[in-house]
């Protein structure tokens, strides 16, 4: 993508105007057409498939279709709806694939069930074939599930590009029974995720750049993305607890809508900045590809408040929180302990790409900045360990 905006037939901005104000831009936001959160959700996905269509086929990691989908084969069965297992990897490959069995199946409603690269292809898909989809979040991980955008890889797990959809998902269905269940790690990579809405949407806001569906933000993206903000500080230590303990708890509720709910209308609606690019950036080295994306995402945020001059109260209250429930603070933390400075660069050039949401920044943004802005955030949660330990 270049950094010229144009609109796709969808309507929707291929491009950014990056730092610019266009005088006659509309304020933009999107929203899933139906959000439902609640404990033996799931239950409810027959009735929502049937209402959307025939022939319902849902993507499942393997994990889900071994582990939840197992428990449920008798309703899915009655209606019918087929399970097709996800390969792994968003990227266009898989695409090709599921395109021939949605066609040759004739499916009519397409379910994403998983973690965030199930959700992604099968948001493209069902874009490509003209057919609903339904979003089944089992990890609180991304804020993928509302979104109408999604990231592609290559096979080998390299950012790509980001596709846009004509439409969010019809409905997304959160079984908070099932998130609990998961490992705690994805709900802490998913506070990662939702701790850059708040940073990010600022951002754009000061410097009036283009949010991801092509316009200024709205009052109600703008806080929402720092309600997201304001959540994970109040509730997510205790409900970082609740998920190791794998229960129920209001903390936790409160939690998986910041993940989930608030930060995908937030990032959409509100705009990318600093975060994402940089994490963007660190999936050009194989090293970080262990971590996920929320981990990353959030060593980006606290690089990203260094190249936006951060009051060094804010930066310490971050820092605080990403030592609190767990998220990465140091390069070491992301699989690059001692890395050579010649190979972070690789990163920062990657990060400061033209169509990167990096350029939201103020002033102009350089792979230089953005080298030594991780050099910094990494010195300074190196120092706050050994101060800690």
């Amino acid at each position: 993508m270049s950094n010229t905006s144009s609109a796709g037939a969808d309507g929707r901005w291929f491009g950014r105007q990056m730092g610019r104000r266009d005088t006659d831009m509309f304020l933009k936001a999107v929203f899933p057409g139906k959000y439902i959160q609640g404990e033996k959700a799931l239950d409810q996905l027959p009735h929502w498939v049937n209402l959307l269509g025939k022939n319902g086929l849902i993507l499942a990691s393997r994990t889900v279709e071994e582990k939840i989908l197992s428990k449920y084969s008798n309703d899915l069965s009655a209606n019918p709806i087929y399970i097709e297992p996800f390969q792994g990897e968003c990227c266009e490959n898989e695409l090709n694939r599921l395109s021939h069995i949605i066609s040759r199946n004739q499916v009519g409603v397409l379910v994403g069930m998983g973690g965030g690269k199930t959700i992604d292809t099968a948001k493209i898909a069902a874009d490509r074939a003209r057919i609903p989809v339904i979003i089944v979040p089992t990890i609180a991980s991304t804020d993928a599930p509302c979104s109408g955008c999604a990231v592609l890889y290559s096979e080998d797990g390299v950012f790509d590009s980001v596709h846009y959809q004509k439409m969010n998902p019809q409905v997304v269905l959160v079984d908070t029974t099932i998130i609990a269940e998961a490992p705690a790690r994805f709900l802490i990579s998913g506070m990662g995720d939702a701790l850059a809405t708040w940073f990010e949407a600022r951002s754009c806001d000061r410097t009036q750049s283009l949010n991801e569906c092509g316009g200024n933000s709205t009052m109600a993206g703008f806080n929402l993305a720092r309600l997201c903000y304001d959540t994970l500080l109040m509730y997510g230590a205790s409900a970082k607890i609740a998920g190791e303990q794998h229960i129920v708890t209001p903390a936790l509720t409160h939690i998986i809508e910041a993940n989930i709910l608030l930060s995908g209308i937030g990032f959409e609606s509100s705009g990318l900045a600093a975060a994402h690019s940089i994490h963007n950036g660190f999936t050009a080295l194989e090293e970080t590809h262990l971590f996920y994306h929320g981990e990353k995402v959030a060593f980006g945020v606290l690089a990203g408040l260094q190249l936006a001059d951060a009051s060094p109260v804010e930066s310490a209250t971050v820092f605080s929180f990403c030592e609190e429930i767990g998220l990465p603070t140091t390069l070491a933390d992301i699989g690059l302990r001692n890395i050579d400075r010649s190979r972070l660069m690789m990163v920062a050039e990657k990060a400061c790409a033209p169509a990167e949401g990096i350029h939201h920044e103020a002033g102009m943004i350089t792979p230089e900045k953005v080298l030594n802005a991780m050099v910094v955030a990494d010195a300074m949660g190196t120092a706050r360990k050994r101060i800690n330990s």
